[in-house]
Order: structure tokens, then sequence, then C-alpha cells
């Protein structure tokens, strides 16, 4: 069992380190060399809706693309990029990592 499991069992986080293509803009992406866990393209900060319970979970039946739907920015956590699922709705906030190109956001063009 995953220790964080018991700390919070609501909200299972599984830790990944993970090379994956961007679906959105084709862009090969890297992990994460310091820091957290990369969860979208740092290009055209798309994400997929891969979890359901917890980051990392990898169960979502869903899979649909996830489109940066608007930013915010918080005193602690820095940029967040608020993705909105593309095929079922769902919204989940990210933290943006330092190498997010967040000066080309634009959601008009999304």
């Amino acid at each position: 069992m995953n220790p964080l499991h018991l700390l919070c069992p609501l909200s299972p986080f599984i830790a990944r380190q993970e090379p994956f293509s961007c679906e959105h803009c084709q862009a090969e992406v890297k992990p994460l060399e310091k820091g957290s866990y990369r969860n979208h393209c740092p290009y055209c900060l798309f994400s997929k809706h891969v979890d359901l319970e917890g980051p990392g979970d990898r169960k979502s039946p869903c899979g649909g693309l996830m489109r940066p739907a608007s930013l915010d920015q918080s005193g602690k956590k820095g940029w967040v990029i608020i993705h909105e699922c593309t095929i079922c709705g769902k919204k989940i906030n990210n933290k943006a990592a330092q190498d997010d190109q967040i000066d080309k956001f634009d959601s008009e063009l999304i």
C-alpha cells in the first residue's frame, strides 16, 4: 500500500515521473528534473484526463484532452492552470511548472 494513502485515504497520490507525447501539439515532453511531477505539456499547456481518484492513479475511463481553460495566481503556489476536459467537462487545478510557457496562454486561441 502507498504510505501516502494512509495519510489521505480519499485522495491517493501516486508519484510518476514519465515522459509522454502531447496529444494536442505532438511535443515530446520530458519529466521535470526538479520539483513536482509534470502532468501537462509545457508548450501548449494541454493535459489528458487520465486520473480518477487522485494524481497518478491512471484510472479515469474518460481519456479526454484537458484544455487550459484559465490561469490563476496563488500566493503560495504561483501560477495555477485550470484544465477542463474536452469530453466530460471535469475541471482540475494544476500548479504551473517553471518551464511552462504560460506567457503564450490565450484562452481565445485554445
